[in-house]
């Protein structure tokens, strides 16, 4: 956890102004200078958090023409399967090595403009779909909390974000990155990146492999420890703030030869607002020593381009 800090959510959530500022003050010195935060009392159970992980080892132990036929063209892997390889980080041709399940956001009637795919339901793990939604509700809140103090920090209203990610295009992401078999040539479990959306909360991963680039150009180790979540800034936010809040560049490297007969197992909810909002620079963040670096776009259009450089979408 060397130059992460760490916060505790029950000080924003308690009724000591005191606390609360402190809190927001914390979190956003943190996302100024690294991008990335621990954070205690989130509000997932230990025994949630088991029981997905356990759904989601079966899931990927399940045969390859199982796994398939949830594997559903014309999504852009946004809903259910997606094999070993097809992602890649932008700027990077080499397919991640990994695969993938994802879970979005649960509306079964339009919502503002906002039509989503709907979920693909696993009838072969007993509770899988169910599993996955008590978590990525859980997160979403916490997520939602998280941008609460963000808001008051950037001076803007408590609740300015809300209207935005309430029923948002959140993604709940279980990844599987399979034993190493043979040499990887130039291949990592997941290359250098920066996350999409507004902010990514990480629950601990089954092995570690993390790494985040700080801003002297190394590569720093991070782990959640027990009772925590990670909590990074994406390039949604960083565009919004006109990059005085920082999308960290971040990687999961390959482990030490001896352990390449280990799977490992990471499941990120990438917190994505509704399509229709603008991520025009925010006013108070564009200053003559900080000029505008960003062209206006909405969190759709934007979302629709980063899909396509990392090889989801054609």
């Amino acid at each position: 956890m060397i130059g992460i800090p760490t916060v505790d959510l029950a000080d924003f959530l308690s009724e000591n102004p005191n606390s609360k500022n402190a809190f927001v003050q914390k979190l956003g010195k943190a996302y100024e200078e690294i991008g990335f935060v621990a954070v205690k009392n989130h509000g997932l159970s230990d025994e949630l958090r088991d029981q997905l992980y356990n759904k989601v080892q079966r899931f990927f132990s399940l045969p390859e023409h199982i796994k398939k036929k949830y594997e559903i063209e014309g999504l852009a892997g946004q809903r259910g399967y997606t094999s070993f390889g097809k992602e890649h980080a932008k700027g990077f041709n080499t397919g991640d090595l990994k695969e993938f399940w994802q879970f979005g956001q649960w509306i079964e009637e339009p919502i503002d403009g906002e039509l989503y795919p709907p979920n693909v339901e696993v009838s072969e793990v007993e509770g899988y779909n169910e599993t996955g939604k008590l978590v990525f509700k859980t997160l979403e809140k916490t997520g939602m909390q998280i941008l609460k103090a963000i808001a008051l920090y950037l001076g803007l209203e408590e609740d300015y974000f809300d209207a935005y990610v309430t029923n948002g295009n959140s993604i709940l992401r279980a990844i599987h990155y399979p034993p190493i078999t043979c040499e990887p040539k130039d291949a990592v479990r997941a290359a250098q990146h920066e996350d999409i959306n507004l902010i990514t909360l990480l629950m601990g991963a089954s092995a570690a492999g993390l790494e985040v680039l700080n801003k002297k150009g190394e590569w720093i180790p991070v782990t959640a420890l027990p009772e925590q979540i990670i909590v990074n800034v994406g390039d949604m936010l960083q565009r919004l703030t006109n990059y005085v809040l920082k999308s960290t560049t971040h990687r999961v490297v390959n482990p030490p030869r001896e352990q390449w007969h280990e799977p490992r197992y990471s499941i990120p909810f990438f917190l994505h607002p509704k399509s229709s909002m603008p991520l025009t620079c925010l006013p108070q963040c564009i200053t003559k020593e900080r000029p505008k670096a960003y062209s206006d776009i909405t969190a759709g259009e934007y979302l629709d381009e980063r899909l396509r450089e990392i090889g989801l979408k054609k």
